[in-house]
């Protein structure tokens, strides 16, 4: 099965390399690598130019105008660009398990979305990844939490994951699904601008059309790093939008990804 996988980025290229990097020695190779860029500088444009020189992926770079935080806008874009039956999304501040995209791959199911698991790296553990320029993690490693979300196990896995109809603990940093139940809902909101409830709101409507979530532990494992909390200034608007699709059992949005393909 063909696969896009497409990373979310704004101004933040030494994590996207790292990112990138992990991309580089998966055990399967997606077919098309979008960067869904929110608006960054030029300094993303030459890290992303640099790496496509010498890499065997197909890297794609989706860049919008930095109007604020318009994650569902550029994440929409991207997937307009994708020529795959498959999505998966990651942000570009996780590094991936060498096995992710063969775990994503192998869960995926018709009638189902998919949300993975995510480690996550203490400042200090990630401010040492960026010096020293390396990013292998296991079990073992310093400055984890959640630690046990790092075991990957084929087993464990088949015994843990869970089919949900729920929007509690959404988190589309780890997440895949069927372009063509992403085509059905029209994408992503492009009304959603600032951080919060994107996903969530997504998902509401994508459980309205009848596909439904499964979440996969012990495989498809992430290592998230350490940054910043983005503001909330937006939060409220954004939970009203996600209120709203709640209450009217929405399955479609007006201003969503058919706004990007031609």
């Amino acid at each position: 099965m063909k696969a896009s996988l497409i990373i979310t980025t704004c101004n933040r290229p030494d994590a996207l390399i790292q990112v990138l990097r992990s991309v580089e020695v998966q055990s399967i190779l997606p077919n098309e690598v979008i960067i869904a860029d929110d608006g960054s500088t030029d300094s993303t444009k030459k890290i992303i130019e640099s790496f496509t020189k010498s890499s065997k992926l197909n890297v794609i770079h989706s860049w919008q105008e930095d109007k604020g935080f318009r994650v569902s806008r550029s994440r929409n874009k991207a997937i307009a660009k994708s020529t795959c039956e498959y999505i998966i999304l990651i942000d570009g501040d996780v590094i991936l398990h060498n096995k992710f995209l063969e775990d994503h791959i192998k869960h995926s199911e018709p009638g189902f979305f998919i949300q993975g698991s995510r480690v996550l790296i203490s400042e200090e553990a990630t401010m040492r990844l960026l010096r020293n320029n390396t990013n292998k993690f296991s079990f073992f490693s310093k400055g984890l939490s959640n630690r046990k979300n790092s075991i990957h196990s084929n087993l464990l896995s088949i015994i843990f994951t869970k089919k949900l109809t729920s929007i509690k603990g959404i988190k589309t940093c780890n997440f895949s699904f069927y372009k063509k139940d992403c085509l059905e809902i029209n994408g992503f909101n492009n009304k959603i601008e600032g951080w919060g409830r994107e996903d969530s709101e997504f998902v509401v409507r994508i459980l309205n059309n009848g596909i439904i979530r499964k979440d996969i532990l012990f495989n498809s494992i992430q290592f998230h790093l350490w940054h910043p909390k983005s503001s909330r200034a937006l939060l409220g608007k954004n939970e009203k939008i996600l209120e709203e699709a709640i209450q009217k059992k929405l399955d479609w949005c007006e201003d969503g990804l058919n706004k990007f393909i031609k």
